[in-house]
């Protein structure tokens, strides 16, 4: 599906909005693969979602120069596809297998109540990734 979106172009153009969109700013772009990353991770599995948003990632690199610098977007990509998916039961298959285990062990949990303390969890380690890639990527180089 992903090899069809890249054929027909719908990735570049994708892509080319999202530069577009962020006005050449590499910072804005790495802040919205992180937290736009996150937020669909929670409810896509990360899998299929990294693999859709791969080829993006990779246009954008492009499209806002390359170089070294550029590798804090596919960091975005992979901290918020990550952390993102912790948010709630099927954003991640561990949190499925996990809530199998539970039930199996006579300790169900609710989806709800996954998702209220998954939230939490994903929105704090998603907060600490904003100043790592600002220093890392920003403030010192």
């Amino acid at each position: 599906m992903v090899g069809a979106l890249i054929k027909t172009g719908v990735i570049a153009q994708f892509a080319e909005a999202v530069a577009a969109a962020t006005r050449g700013s590499l910072w804005v772009a790495s802040m919205l693969l992180l937290w736009v990353s996150g937020a669909l991770s929670a409810i896509v599995d990360n899998i299929p979602y990294v693999a859709t948003m791969a080829p993006v990632t990779a246009t954008l690199v492009q499209d806002l120069g390359g170089g070294r610098d550029a590798t804090v977007l596919w960091w975005s990509l992979a901290l918020g596809a990550d952390l993102g998916g912790n948010a709630t039961a099927i954003g991640a298959s561990a949190n499925v297998v996990i809530l199998g285990l539970a039930q199996r062990a006579g300790q169900p949990v609710r989806f709800l109540e996954f998702t209220r303390y998954g939230a939490v969890v994903a929105l704090a380690t998603m907060l600490v990734c904003v100043p790592y890639l600002w220093l890392r990527y920003f403030a010192f180089s």
